[in-house]
């Protein structure tokens, strides 16, 4: 065994391998030489990271993505019967595009902070807030695909219903910006970490 690297051999009953491992990697035991535990700049953390920023712009989009189809099914079926109710009553489409912004903002401020020096505990403070505005986004897209289909049917029957719809889609939407505000919180505080 040299200073720098410990030769390892191996042999199975077909074939012998031998490995050369670093010495600051083995750690003196009862049984002997042993692997250490990989050090905190370990090139697969910034997986978690990257997770965080995939399921902020993932989630937020799903979410948006049924609440616009969920809404469109209500706006057509509404539009066969009152036309010129159809610009008015797009506003839960709007509503639910809204939702992806908040993922779009919270995956692009965490991948600038994604790199091979992270800690882990910066990683996994971007995957918690990639998964708070995400889960929080897709929750508020059903939401506001839900209240808008049956709120533009409702409209086009009695037209008194569209305040109170706007009033239910404004308190769905401020689900998903819970969850912004949550993980730029959490997103400011990830370079913060000293382990």
């Amino acid at each position: 065994m040299s200073s720098d690297n410990c030769i390892i051999t191996t042999t199975t009953t077909t074939t012998t391998h031998t490995y050369s491992i670093p010495t600051s990697r083995l750690v003196n035991s009862a049984a002997g030489n042993v692997f250490a535990m990989p050090s905190e700049n370990e090139e697969r953390q910034p997986f978690f990271g990257a997770m965080g920023c995939m399921s902020a712009i993932v989630f937020t989009c799903f979410g948006a993505a049924y609440g616009t189809a969920k809404s469109g099914v209500g706006i057509s079926a509404m539009g066969v019967l009152r036309p010129d109710l159809i610009v008015k009553n797009i506003i839960p489409v709007i509503m639910a595009g809204i939702i992806a912004i908040y993922g779009l903002v919270v995956s692009v401020l965490i991948s600038n902070n994604l790199g091979q020096g992270t800690t882990l505990f910066a990683n996994f403070i971007q995957l918690g807030a990639g998964l708070s505005v995400g889960l929080a986004g897709l929750a508020a897209g059903f939401a506001i695909g839900i209240v808008g289909d049956a709120g533009v049917r409702g409209t086009a029957q009695q037209p008194r219903l569209f305040v109170g719809m706007i009033l239910i889609l404004i308190f769905a939407e401020v689900l998903g910006l819970y969850g912004l505000i949550v993980a730029l919180l959490m997103n400011s505080r990830a370079g913060d970490a000293k382990c």
